[in-house]
């Protein structure tokens, strides 16, 4: 006699595993980030400060974006309390965007970072 249950424990197998890995890639490690890169941190950091003339690093991040592998640099200028975030394509060295951040702007992003720790 075949049992009607394999086919679904076959199907829950599958969903799981794929669930699984979709997990894990969201879950890449810096060093598995990094080795998918084509130019080096200090090649796109130069890109951004290029693009904010007397700016300043303030932050740097290696990341996953829109399926876009990025540096992203937060970038002070000296006269401002504004942020201009500059994100650098981590294979091609080409700016993504450019996004200038006013401290309200700030605030909020640090409040939906929170949030989202929270969930985790």
């Amino acid at each position: 006699m075949k049992s009607s249950l394999t086919p679904s424990i076959l199907s829950l197998s599958v969903v799981l595993g794929l669930g699984l890995s979709a997990a894990s890639a969201a879950d890449e490690t810096q060093a598995e980030l990094k080795a998918q890169t084509k130019i080096t941190q200090a090649e796109a950091s130069k890109t951004a400060l290029a693009k904010v003339p007397n700016g300043k690093i303030k932050s740097e991040e290696l990341e996953k974006e829109n399926g876009k592998l990025i540096y992203s640099f937060d970038i002070t200028m000296p006269s401002s309390k504004s942020i201009t975030e500059v994100q650098v394509d981590a294979k091609t060295g080409k700016i993504v965007s450019t996004q200038v951040e006013t401290p309200k702007d700030q605030a909020k992003e640090v409040a939906a970072d929170k949030l989202e720790k929270k969930k985790k």
